[in-house]
């Protein structure tokens, strides 16, 4: 499987873990109609955030977060213990419904295959470029690019705010970068916005945080309706996106 990245010489790396819809063809055929429906891609995140600052690096995979999500860690540890979430290969879509046919849900043998398979090149290749824009630099930043429905009562209470910023409570970047991004989305008073509520950032934010270290990164998880159409076929709509890349 190729990684698909794009080198620049910014400070800024992009990660794009969400937004491939590449399914294999034997992990396909173990799939319901809800898993091949994909309905929780983050629709067009890529297509978002291109073009918005010169220089920047992006690194993103094409397989699908029901095949596995390289957002998770890849022992398989929850980061919400406690609460409804889902795991490093994925059983249920966001709704808590299988997306797998009877009896045919990933084994052991077979979730180590993905991860060796799909996880481990994608993190290969971020953390190569990482360390590549902080020998250029003397520090990296990563911007970790998600999005996803506003309203999934399976995993939350109500309406998502709009920008949901997580650095893990402040331990993944310097404080003057949180407060950087956080005065920039209050500014966009259309907009609503909150600081490490729901979503305080997934595994790759907390793995590659380290600001002691000169490695500095936090996730921005957009509600779906600030740029798009939040059900089948998933429209992209122009006018809010167009918007929305302003702040971007």
């Amino acid at each position: 499987m190729q990684i698909e990245t794009s080198r620049g010489t910014s400070p800024l790396v992009l990660g794009l873990p969400h937004t491939g819809t590449n399914i294999p063809t034997d992990c396909l055929a173990r799939m319901n109609e809800t898993g091949r429906a994909m309905a929780d891609t983050d629709w067009h995140i890529h297509n978002l955030y291109d073009g918005l600052l010169e220089g920047v690096t992006t690194v993103r995979t094409p397989i699908h977060r029901y095949v596995i999500d390289v957002n998770r860690d890849p022992s398989g540890a929850s980061l919400y213990p406690g609460q409804n979430t889902t795991g490093l290969c994925p059983l249920t879509d966001f709704d808590g419904q299988s997306i797998y046919l009877e009896g045919q849900e990933p084994d052991a043998v077979e979730i180590e295959r993905r991860r060796v398979a799909f996880h481990a090149p994608y993190h290969a290749a971020l953390e190569a470029e990482l360390d590549r824009i902080k020998a250029i630099h003397g520090f990296a930043i990563l911007y970790d690019c998600h999005s996803i429905r506003s309203q999934i009562a399976y995993l939350f209470d109500g309406t998502l705010p709009d920008f949901n910023i997580g650095t893990n409570l402040g331990t993944t970047c310097a404080p003057a970068l949180e407060e950087a991004v956080t005065s920039i989305c209050f500014k966009a008073a259309e907009y609503t916005l909150i600081n490490n509520g729901r979503f305080k950032g997934g595994w790759t934010t907390r793995h590659y945080g380290k600001p002691s270290e000169g490695f500095h990164a936090i996730q921005m998880e957009l509600a779906q309706s600030t740029y798009m159409i939040e059900s089948a076929p998933w429209a992209y709509v122009d006018e809010r996106a167009e918007n929305l890349r302003v702040t971007l």
